[in-house]
């Protein structure tokens, strides 16, 4: 087992088991994620018997640094898990702080068209501390606190939910990385259950969703996902996400060139979502080598956010971030290239 696996309650009712204290656990979350130590015999207000136990029955960092690429504002980190699979994650330095897009699946069996994340199969699902151990990694390597994450890496969040939501409540946890609800972010290509699931919960957690069409036949062409969770499906539940929580829902719209970005695509999608509490972030696309789709011209993607604005819709072109070494949105792999 990995200590970074357990959130707060379970790492309580672990010692009530072992007929410890409950208030180990809060000790132990003090030596991870305030101290950041790096071998549990360095947690030394514990009891030896207590460091021993812990040390015959848990683990700590099991993700290993592979390489690192930079850009302006923005670094991309391969890391190796135990099983030799990599995943990558990305830093982008913005103004209001530290922002961390995290993976979640090693592959990922969405299949958009567009993206390269999805062009291998999942293998698996990350463990929470495999997720957890991306932020501690690239803070403890670059001497920095993160204040925001996106889990909007390799992967699709909800299709390894479990995970998701310990890791949410670990790094939202005060004494455990205590990253505020609302700076954390997680982006969905639309698993209707699982958003049902998450409005449930009591997070304010900001929740994203991969639109990118405005009518089920450009998304079917280029979102799998839509012919099991149709378009007028997904817009339902998250109507009434938006009206159980009270959170705004971003729509993420990659625009590509002849697909999905005509005028009439625009208006399209103004009608689409009128009336309903959003925000549009619209996404020059990322080209790759190999995927064939290609970038809207500039003029393009200003004509489109136009009538978006003129419509109603609140909507931001999104600032590009990491393009040139592959870390921008859709070129993560979880693969290490060769050569």
């Amino acid at each position: 087992m990995n200590l970074y696996d357990f959130t707060i309650n379970e790492l309580e009712e672990y010692f009530i088991e072992k007929k410890d204290k409950k208030y180990r656990a809060t000790q132990v979350f003090e030596w991870l994620y305030l101290k950041r130590i790096n071998a549990i015999e360095e947690m030394t207000n514990l009891k030896q018997e207590t460091i021993q136990m812990l040390k015959q029955e848990f683990t700590l960092n099991t993700i290993e640094l592979v390489q690192k690429q930079e850009d302006v504002d923005v670094k991309k980190y391969l890391f190796k898990l135990q099983d030799g699979e990599v995943v990558e994650a990305v830093l982008m330095k913005h103004i209001y702080g530290n922002s961390v897009c995290v993976s979640t699946q090693v592959g990922c069996n969405m299949g958009c068209k567009f993206c390269e994340s999805g062009r291998r199969k999942k293998v698996r699902n990350l463990e929470t501390h495999e997720m957890v151990e991306q932020i501690l990694q690239i803070e403890k390597l670059e001497g920095i606190r993160i204040s925001h994450v996106v889990v909007m890496g390799i992967g699709e969040p909800f299709d390894n939910y479990d995970h998701l939501i310990r890791f949410i409540e670990i790094i939202n946890y005060p004494k455990g990385l205590a990253i505020g609800s609302r700076h954390i972010t997680v982006s969905t290509c639309g698993i209707i259950p699982k958003i049902q699931e998450f409005m449930n919960l009591p997070y304010q957690v900001n929740l994203a969703i991969s639109l990118h069409a405005p009518n089920n036949e450009i998304r079917n062409q280029i979102m799998p996902i839509n012919k099991v969770y149709k378009l007028e499906d997904l817009l339902k539940i998250l109507k009434e996400y938006i009206k159980k929580t009270n959170r705004r829902v971003t729509f993420e719209y990659i625009l590509l060139a002849g697909v999905n970005d005509s005028i009439e695509n625009a208006k399209e999608l103004a009608h689409l979502l009128r009336g309903i509490n959003c925000y549009v972030n619209l996404i020059p696309y990322n080209e790759t080598s190999s995927i064939d789709y290609k970038r809207s011209s500039k003029e393009t993607i200003h004509d489109f956010y136009d009538i978006l604005k003129k419509c109603g819709i609140n909507v931001t072109i999104r600032r590009e971030y990491g393009s040139k070494i592959s870390a921008a949105c859709g070129q993560l792999r979880s693969k290490r290239e060769e050569g």
